[in-house]
């Protein structure tokens, strides 16, 4: 997405409203706008975990999901999720499954930049090995869920906002239950 790439305005019932440039919606006041993100595991039943490059706008070098990304108008949602895993991390994915439909969140930076989206949450799988696209992520791991979710515990400063609030909401990282992914009800 480049900043002369429009996202999907939405109001508080998260209907659309209208379409607004990317550049636009991440600042102090951020308009509730559609996004999603996604969750890869590999064959070993690790998932893909990556850390925001550091030119990102909001939350630079924060390690996150393996990818997030807006639909751009008239999009299809997994028409953009396929988009960006090829364009941030150059993998193809099977499996995709809808894990949150409703995920919403508002979060502050420490720069005050506001996120504020309704982002569907995706699970999918991939055979490959991930090719960083450097402008999107500098660092990228695969790791056991019940590493992550031990991590995501002890130290959930460290990652970002809806890393941390989709693992609490998804389970995708019980410690019960590490290789298994469970439906969100």
């Amino acid at each position: 997405m480049t900043d002369t790439d429009h996202v999907v305005l939405l109001d508080d019932d998260g209907r659309e409203i209208g379409t607004a440039l990317k550049s636009s919606v991440h600042g102090t006041e951020t308009a509730l706008h559609l996004a999603f993100s996604c969750h890869v595991v590999n064959d070993d039943g690790q998932v893909l975990v990556t850390r925001r490059a550091l030119g990102k706008t909001t939350w630079p070098g924060v390690w996150s999901n393996s990818f997030c990304g807006h639909p751009r108008p008239a999009e299809p949602v997994l028409a953009a999720v396929h988009r960006r895993a090829d364009y941030e991390l150059g993998i193809t994915l099977t499996d995709i499954e809808l894990a949150l439909p409703l995920f919403r969140y508002r979060a502050t930076d420490v720069n005050g930049i506001v996120e504020h989206e309704l982002c569907p949450v995706y699970t999918a799988r991939t055979h490959e090995e991930p090719v960083l696209n450097p402008l999107e992520v500098v660092e990228a791991q695969w790791v056991d869920p019940v590493d992550l979710a031990a991590s995501l515990e002890a130290t959930p400063w460290a990652f970002s906002p809806w890393l941390v609030l989709q693992a609490e909401q998804l389970h995708l990282f019980d410690r019960s239950r590490p290789h298994e992914r469970r439906r969100a009800s």
